[in-house]
């Protein structure tokens, strides 16, 4: 008979049942089609009244943890997580683990789903909720851009109200920008490695990207100055903060070079901060040091959640109007209801509570990878969502990927960061943040220690 132990749990013994339920659910300890015990047998086993049990079963169904069928008992219902895992892939995928992607960790007993729920449920009591079924400006609603404004401020940027657009994601965010600000053929500078979604960006658009020399704190300004006299390029785009790949923090002497070297040269910044929050203390976002100059991009996706595509992006003011063009002619507006869940949760205090448990999360998964990958070179910061793994020789990147994949592990190879043709470094990306479980990421990350200590077989990469 299932028997939870509710120490961990703090508050009502009925609402720590329900946490106890929602975190075996997610352990897999409890499955889809498991029947829970009885009101009287669980009542027993905890110490508790059997209306305690009956409590707590009903705000477990509430929230979709079980179903009761009369005359039967109490289930454990599918797995919505699991749906959104593997309700598209094929029945090969199912049983990869997939370090590929990088999306921040789930937290133990589903609290993203228990805010929502809550949430959802006080808005369903408003009046007027379905003005946001309806076509709304271009830029947000002024009440999503303040709380836009607001989260923004925490990173160190002060901005007006007037200066926030809501966009749906990062990466539209980026559209929005890249769409406006060039044309066809034009240039735009990189760090040596870049994020996968400029180099799409980068094709849809008739890009030119060309890589700009990195150390250890990001762009190298030497490099960056001659760049900037040597080409036509007039737009950066960086990661300063937790960059992707490579998990650098560009500390701030080193954005006020940068900044004065771009402004010096009238190159334009966009700015991805997409990972900030994962630090206590980040250094002044780039933009703060050339903010006439700059375009701030500070998305909830890794924050809070991939699914509510909200992304805040701060513009000079004189850009505000030919960006809300570009805006409405992509989507016309970012979904309203998401703008306004995502506002909810950053004027009540959700948003710093499920950011603290995704830095929680990633930081005893940061650790896990430590002690597992420990005698091989990576570069990582210790709350990122992902490590930049070197390979002993005579792996090559492309090889270790597929090696992998046939062992049933999914980790994004450098070709994927290099933007132009260089030539890519012996290295791939592993994200930490996309399995469902730490044990998933523990059986993932022992599959690639053994084939680190193995050797390329030489016949797999003839046809």
């Amino acid at each position: 008979m299932w028997s939870p132990d509710l120490k961990p749990f703090s508050g009502p013994r009925y609402l720590a049942i329900v946490s106890a339920i929602a975190e075996d659910i997610e352990r897999g300890n409890l499955k889809a089609g498991d029947q829970m015990p009885t009101h009287r047998d669980l009542a027993g086993v905890l110490g508790v009244t059997t209306g305690t049990i009956t409590r707590a079963y009903a705000e477990a169904a509430k929230r979709g943890l079980v179903v009761g069928e009369t005359g039967r008992g109490t289930f454990v219902r599918a797995n919505l997580l699991e749906d959104a895992f593997t309700g598209l892939s094929s029945s090969e995928e199912e049983e990869l683990i997939d370090l590929s992607f990088n999306i921040p960790p789930l937290s133990v007993g589903d609290p993203l789903g228990q805010a929502l729920t809550n949430t959802l449920t006080n808005l369903a009591t408003r009046p007027g909720l379905s003005a946001m079924m309806t076509y709304q400006p271009p830029n947000g609603l002024e009440r999503h851009r303040a709380a836009g404004a607001a989260w923004v401020a925490r990173s160190g940027l002060k901005v007006d109200v007037e200066q926030v657009l809501i966009c749906s994601g990062a990466l539209h965010a980026m559209t929005v920008v890249f769409s406006t600000l060039t044309k066809s053929g034009d240039t735009v500078f990189t760090e040596s490695l870049t994020y996968p979604g400029m180099k799409n960006l980068a094709h849809l658009l008739h890009l030119r990207l060309k890589g700009l020399p990195t150390d250890e704190e990001g762009i190298i300004p030497e490099a960056f100055e001659k760049a900037c006299r040597d080409d036509s390029a007039r737009i950066l785009y960086t990661i300063p903060t937790i960059q992707n790949p490579l998990g650098a923090v560009m500390p701030e002497a080193r954005r006020r070079q940068i900044a004065a070297i771009a402004a010096a040269h009238k190159v334009l910044i966009v700015e991805d901060d997409v990972h900030s929050f994962m630090l206590s203390s980040p250094p002044p976002p780039l933009s703060s040091f050339a903010p006439e100059n700059s375009f701030y991009i500070l998305s909830i996706s890794k924050s809070i959640a991939p699914g509510m595509r909200i992304a805040y992006l701060v513009a000079p003011a004189r850009m505000v109007e030919p960006l809300a063009t570009s805006l409405r002619a992509t989507i016309w507006m970012a979904a309203p209801l998401m703008a306004e869940i995502a506002s909810e949760w950053i004027r009540d205090g959700t948003a710093d509570r499920l950011m603290d448990q995704k830095r929680s999360e990633a930081t005893e998964r940061q650790l896990m990878a430590s002690e597992i990958l420990a005698g091989f070179k990576f570069d990582t910061h210790p709350f990122s969502f992902h490590l930049w793994l070197h390979l002993p020789e005579p792996w090559r990147s492309n090889e270790f990927a597929a090696q992998l994949r046939r062992r049933g592990v999914l980790v994004t190879p450098a070709e994927a960061f290099v933007p132009g043709r260089e030539e890519p470094p012996h290295a791939v990306r592993v994200c930490i943040g996309a399995p469902r479980s730490r044990a998933q990421l523990e059986k993932g990350l022992d599959i690639i220690r053994g084939v680190l200590q193995e050797t390329p077989d030489p016949c797999l990469s003839i046809v």
